[in-house]
Formats: structure tokens, sequence, C-alpha cells
């Protein structure tokens, strides 16, 4: 009886908040309706177990497609469109700055103050990427659909030359204002760059910190945005105490640019092309993970043998004598009409 009451009321199925969940919802029910047998036709005890037994099968399976319109997707999706929104923007302002500043290198248009306020107006877009961007889009204008957006950081007195220059040593680390986990890593004589940085990676993984390499082969930390601000002042390393950490600034700071002079000029629109070239990867990027979240999100149709099964338990049901079970289908079922069970399956 679960499984009927499940099968045929709008909060048993995936999307059936939305108007065009009602109306499958409606379906699947008019076609189990449609699909049993009379009153008249014999229903004996065992293939009323049978059918009650087997129903078991698309209830499991309609609880997986239901998983897949859960919050995670809905974030996932949420995510995706809110970077594609705010990418576009960036996008466009870059594009607008590119052909300032090769303008005004080409000796033609472009004034100093048009260039300074274009800059001003990007810098204005970055400083909001945190609350418009979505939680998917990071510092660097990187967008990765797996994961939120990291903070780059750096751990004052723990780099690669001073962990090769000592002997074997054992550091113990603790993330929190109350200690945290005791998380120790062993560093020996001779080990590399990479090493050293997958060692403090496995170590510090647990606190939500991880650990690696930048394109300077320095040592490099990362911890989510929005948990950043508990975690910088909260690291404490055996033998030093509480240590100081360094937030890795944005690449892309218009601002700072000096756009007086043609050095100056030069290295603004290498700037901005490399920015471009970022925001195009995170566009696609943003644009393959959406694909993916709506592909998830698309109702699957319902295969025949599973809604013969509903039919079967809807007709052991139905043919019953239990009073409670007869009450549940009769409340279910009010409003159903010929007429409306016939426009529902027009609707296929």
């Amino acid at each position: 009886m679960d499984a009927l009451t499940r099968t045929i009321t709008p909060s048993a199925v995936p999307g059936s908040s939305t108007p065009g969940g009602l109306v499958r919802t409606g379906a699947m029910a008019a076609r189990a309706v449609a699909a049993q047998p009379s009153a008249a036709e014999p229903a004996t005890a065992s293939a009323t177990a049978s059918a009650t037994a087997s129903a078991t099968a698309p209830t499991a399976r309609a609880s997986r497609r239901s998983a897949a319109h859960g919050p995670d997707l809905q974030t996932s999706v949420a995510q995706a469109q809110q970077a594609l929104d705010y990418l576009a923007r960036i996008a466009a302002q870059l594009e607008a700055l590119k052909a300032d500043l090769s303008t005004r290198l080409a000796g033609r248009g472009a004034a100093s103050r048009q260039l300074e306020a274009r800059a001003r107006q990007l810098g204005d877009t970055l400083d909001v990427r945190r609350t418009e961007g979505g939680a998917g889009l990071d510092a660097e204008l990187g967008f990765d659909g797996d994961r939120v957006a990291q903070q780059r950081f750096r751990i004052d007195g723990l780099d690669i030359a001073s962990l090769q220059a000592a002997g074997r040593q054992t550091l113990g680390f603790s993330v929190g204002s109350i200690g945290g986990p005791q998380l120790a890593a062993t560093f020996e004589p001779g080990m590399t760059e990479e090493e050293i940085a997958r060692r403090l990676d496995r170590t510090l993984a647990p606190v939500g910190i991880r650990a690696g390499l930048d394109t300077e082969r320095a040592l490099v930390f990362t911890t989510p945005e929005a948990t950043f601000d508990g975690v910088k002042d909260a690291i404490a390393v055996t033998g030093r105490g509480r240590v100081d950490t360094s937030a890795l600034p944005a690449a892309l700071a218009p601002r700072e640019w000096q756009l007086g002079n043609p050095d100056a000029l030069r290295q603004g629109l290498r700037e901005v092309v490399q920015a471009l070239a970022r925001v195009r990867r995170s566009q696609d990027a943003a644009a393959l993970a959406l694909s993916q979240a709506t592909a998830r999100s698309a109702q699957p149709e319902l295969p025949q043998a599973e809604l013969a099964l509903l039919a079967a338990d809807f007709s052991g049901t139905a043919t019953s004598h239990d009073y409670q079970s007869l009450l549940a289908i009769t409340s279910a079922l009010v409003g159903v009409s010929r007429e409306r069970v016939q426009a529902l399956l027009g609707l296929r």
C-alpha cells in the first residue's frame, strides 16, 4: 500500500513540485489505473502477494531517480549558471579593455582617462566575485564543478629550502582555536620538492588544507575560501607555536596597473590576454558542468515493465478488503475523472 501511495501522490515523484512533475505524476497514476484489471476479474492471493513483493523493485528505482533531483544537483546547476553570468560580464570588460589598450599602443584613440575608467570598472566587478560569481569561481577566475573556490596561501617559515636543509625531523600541526587534531609529518634528508609537498598534503588533508607546488616550485597551500578566515590565524606548528599565514593575491589586479607609458601598456595588455584565456577555459568548464547537471536532472521515461508492476500493485491493493487500503485509494483518486485521465495521457 505504501508503494501505491508513493506512486500516485505528487510528493513521491521527482520534480513533482513543478507543473511538469504534476503532469507526469498524473499520467503515471492514470496509466496505472488504466492498466489494472476490472473488479470482476478474479485475483488470487498468490498473485496479490507476488505483485506486492515485485513492487519493491520500481520503488527502489524511483528512490534513485529522486536522489538525482536532490540539493546537490540544484547547487551544481545554480553555481554553474551564476559563474557563467559573471564570467560573461568579466569577458566583455576584458575584451573592451583589450581593444582600448591595443589602439592606445598603436598611437590612436583610448585616452588615459578612458583606460583608467575601464580598469576601475573591471576592479569593481572583481571585488564582487564571491557574492555574484558563486562559490565555484576562485580568485584566479578558475571554475571547478567538483569543488568550491579555494584560497591560496603560504605558511610563514614553512618552505622547501628550510625543510631540505634540516636533517630528519618530525613536525606536528594543529588547526583550530582549541588545538584541533594533532597531525604529524616526518621529513627525511634528500626528499625532493614533490615528495615534501605530497607529505604535507597527506598530513593536512584531514583538516581541509591541501599542499602543492606553484609554478616557481614553492610551497603553496589551499583551503576553501569560505573557511579561510577560521584557518588563517589558527595554524600551530611544533616548536613554533601559532604561525602566520599570508593569502596570495589574485593574479588580475587592474587597479594597480600604471598605464602611462608603452611598457606599462604592453604589460597590461599581456595580463588582459592571459586573463581572457582563463575566463574562456572557465566558461567552457562551467558550461560543461551545467550540461552534465541538466542531463542528470532530466526525468527518465518510466519503462513499461515498471508501469506493469505499478498496475499490478494497484490491482492487488484495490481488490483487497482492507479498509485502510481502500480509504487511501479513494482519497488519492478524488477528482480523477475519465476526461482528466484522457487529458493527461494526451500530453505524452
